[in-house]
């Protein structure tokens, strides 16, 4: 077995898998349409994986998962120590109750009380660059009892306002739970979110879920589940021409979401219509937002054009864009973190090393504690060390030290 406690590149673990099956190098490439030569030198880290729909490919015929292949998203500061996070166990014990018992341990909690408990928690994670995790991690398992006792007592008006708070909660939880390596449990809290908002007959709540629902299966790897859950709930909930804002959001942002999972699925043709739909939302909305706490807007779909393209093993193209594109502040920072990693690993991929060692300094300032979190980080930095330069060494080992890769 491969040791956890080690670092391990993702040719190297493809390799592992590879031979655990008892797999040739010709029969893993004639199966995913490369040559035995291309599989050869990714394994001898000669060339990168240039695209996270190869990586799905590669996944389901070795028969493991994503994470498997990139070693997941570490669960502590200690990089390469592949250790569950501290918060998850009683995380884990408050979804594994049934909603109806989470209450049972708290008194009674006004609708006000928690949309502002909800707010202050997302307000912590898209904002807060340093121990986010730690904090909001801490949070989550009170918060959700809050938001069954609130929705409890919730009457009238007030219990539309209750789901949505919830609703929100559950999409806090599956992104957090995602981001620390815990998908089975993200996946738990999106379908607690989604049943949620079937209940509640508000197409703008659906919409929202799905949005949560869909990121997991994309992460997972579940890449056709996450385009078919999208277009149906797409067909279900277009909004009219007097719908809100949040609605809009919510729909665009969605179309989004399924064009990457169908990008990933190798289905080009089916992501950029999709495309065209968020962006056409996006238009119509005119300006950035943060509705649901999906940066939809026109600078986030500027940005998927940048992912996209580059899925598509298109990484000079990607660049192109990706110099028009003046990313917004204002946005979570999580969001603009993840974009920054899309253009670093497209110079990596075109071996423009200055660019690439640049970029992760960048990410270091911004954000010290998400790319620790990263696996596209670490193989980034651990390719990188094999062949130094003088010009950008000492920038380089900052990064390495910083999310623990001995150089």
């Amino acid at each position: 077995m491969l040791n956890t406690r080690e670092l391990f590149t993702i040719g190297q673990r493809i390799k592992y898998h590879r031979e655990r099956r008892g797999m040739a190098q010709r029969t893993l490439g004639e199966l995913i349409g490369r040559t035995e030569n291309w599989v050869f030198k990714v394994e001898h880290d000669q060339i990168p994986i240039d695209r996270i729909s190869l990586l799905v490919s590669l996944s389901r015929v070795l028969r493991c998962t994503i994470e498997d292949l990139t070693g997941g998203f570490l669960s502590g500061v200690s990089a390469g120590i592949d250790t569950e996070h501290v918060h998850v166990p009683e995380i884990r014990s408050a979804l594994s109750l049934p909603p109806s018992l989470l209450p049972n341990s708290v008194g009674g909690v006004s609708v006000a009380d928690l949309k502002e408990s909800v707010d202050d928690a997302w307000k912590v994670y898209e904002t807060q660059a340093k121990d986010r995790y730690q904090d909001v991690g801490g949070r989550l398992p009170g918060l959700l009892r809050q938001g069954h006792a609130a929705l409890r007592d919730a009457q009238g008006e007030e219990e539309q306002v209750a789901l949505r708070q919830l609703i929100s909660l559950y999409g806090l939880h599956q992104i957090w739970l995602r981001r620390v390596g815990e998908p089975t449990l993200a996946r738990l809290a999106a379908d607690r979110g989604l049943a949620l908002a079937d209940s509640a007959g508000d197409p703008a709540f659906l919409a929202a879920a799905a949005w949560n629902l869909s990121c997991v299966l994309t992460s997972a790897g579940d890449v056709d589940d996450s385009v078919e859950l999208a277009r149906q709930t797409i067909a279900s909930c277009k909004p009219g021409d007097d719908a809100s804002v949040e609605h809009w959001s919510a729909y665009g942002a969605l179309h989004l979401q399924a064009a990457v999972a169908a990008v990933r699925a190798t289905k080009g043709p089916v992501a950029w219509d999709l495309y065209r739909g968020a962006k056409a939302a996006a238009d119509r909305i005119g300006h950035d937002r943060n509705d649901w706490h999906t940066s939809f807007g026109v600078t986030n779909v500027a940005m998927h054009e940048v992912h996209l393209t580059a899925e598509e093993g298109n990484a000079s193209e990607a660049l192109r864009l990706a110099d028009a594109v003046e990313v917004n502040p204002e946005l979570p920072l999580e969001r603009r973190t993840r974009y920054l990693i899309e253009v670093m690993n497209c110079n990596r991929i075109q071996r423009d090393d200055y660019a690439t060692v640049h970029v992760l300094g960048k990410l270091r300032e911004q954000s010290p504690e998400e790319i620790v979190f990263s696996p596209l980080v670490r193989e980034a930095v651990t390719d990188l060390l094999k062949r130094e330069k003088p010009l950008w060494r000492d920038d380089l080992r900052k990064v390495a030290a910083h999310v623990g890769i001995a150089a």
